[in-house]
């Protein structure tokens, strides 16, 4: 192999591993999150038994909608059990999830009960579950982060590694009202909300190839690996309208749509996306082979919205038309195919609990004193 070539190889592998990163990123769980075992949950208990923050009203109620395949519930609902008492809320009413319904109508059904705050423990589609439920009333969210990317947690500064901050943030924190964004894969297609990002092209085929075996024995990696192997694609003819402008014709590998940008590591993913701003931040990339490829990473590394194969585009809308059908993924997890997208932003949808001021404080003084990050 001549210099030239091993020049390409060396840029293309780069390019893969950060193009896996930034996919796996979205997917990956740090392994701090993974290891909440019993030292752990008795540490939160302890701290949860001498820091109430104010004394409240009994018989308050909120409930707690988790995925019961997760592995630290016991963990949880014993901290839980603590924290509400402390915080002198009633024992929390625990809904569990189905295989076929991942909260929407333990959502509905929360509020029938009169909890005050609905709370989804679980990865992001939970929280997207949850969050179909409460859009359009007057009735908060709170997130207890226990999934892979808990892409909305990290958004909103809520705290991903101890479950007592996050319940204390979901009974106690500051209320934030932040928009929603709509998903329909044909014109006359079912609404799937969403709080994060939703795209079609690369990134969905990358999640849909990587297995969950290859992500049991090797992490991000396997994404990083497959992301290697769909990294010379070729790219696909569509048609794309922004708003009520004009069609575009372009040559894409990936258009994704996001409510937010940021992903793990403090990455933005979609650089300058707010999440209450009633506009979605539309990122299209369209690179043609591996330089092509460095260039989107530069541009995304270097937070630009304009580079020469990368762009964001805000908006209200967004509707795609592809010559074939493409992959197309919403927070995280894939839905199937698809040759028409139409993504949408409804403004100041749903309301959120987030740290106030005063528990940020006191929770990165905490985690300096643990050392551990948030």
């Amino acid at each position: 192999m001549n210099l030239t070539g091993w020049i390409v190889l060396a840029v293309a592998v780069v390019v893969a591993l950060v193009l896996g990163y930034l996919v796996g990123a979205a997917r990956t769980r740090s392994t701090l999150n993974q290891l909440q075992g019993p030292e752990q949950a008795a540490l939160e208990t302890t701290s949860a038994a001498g820091s109430s923050e104010t004394t409240a009203q009994p018989q308050r109620r909120a409930a707690i909608i988790y995925n019961p395949t997760k592995s630290e519930m016991d963990t949880l609902k014993s901290v839980a059990a603590t924290v509400f008492r402390n915080e002198g809320w009633d024992e929390p009413l625990f809904i569990e999830t189905t295989k076929d319904d991942p909260g929407t109508s333990m959502a509905h059904e929360a509020r029938e009960k009169g909890a005050e705050v609905v709370i989804a423990a679980g990865g992001d589609g939970t929280v997207r579950a949850v969050a179909q439920a409460l859009a359009g009333t007057d009735v908060p969210m709170g997130i207890i982060p226990m999934g892979t990317g808990n892409l909305l947690a990290r958004n909103l500064a809520v705290p991903l590694n101890r479950f007592e901050w996050a319940i204390r943030v979901a009974l106690w924190g500051q209320d934030r009202v932040i928009d929603a964004a709509h998903l329909r894969t044909s014109p006359d297609g079912e609404d799937t909300l969403f709080t994060v990002m939703a795209g079609i092209g690369y990134d969905a085929t990358v999640m849909s190839n990587t297995t969950e075996n290859a992500k049991a024995r090797i992490g991000w990696l396997a994404y990083v690996r497959q992301g290697w192997r769909q990294l010379l694609g070729k790219p696909t003819e569509v048609r794309i309208q922004f708003d009520d402008g004009q069609e575009e014709t372009r040559k894409i590998r990936s258009i994704l749509g996001g409510n937010c940008g940021k992903v793990q590591g403090g990455i933005e993913l979609i650089p300058g996306a707010v999440i209450d701003d009633g506009y979605l931040d539309v990122l299209t990339v369209t690179p043609r082979n591996v330089a092509e490829w460095a260039s989107v990473v530069t541009s995304i590394a270097g937070r630009s919205r304009k580079g020469m194969h990368a762009d964001v585009t805000k908006c209200r809308s967004v509707t795609v038309r592809a010559e074939k059908k493409l992959d197309v993924q919403v927070d995280g997890d894939v839905l199937g195919e698809t040759d028409f997208l139409e993504l949408s932003v409804q403004p100041n949808a749903l309301t959120v609990r987030t740290p106030s001021p005063e528990q940020e404080r006191r929770i990165r003084l905490d985690a300096l004193s643990l050392g551990i990050g948030r």
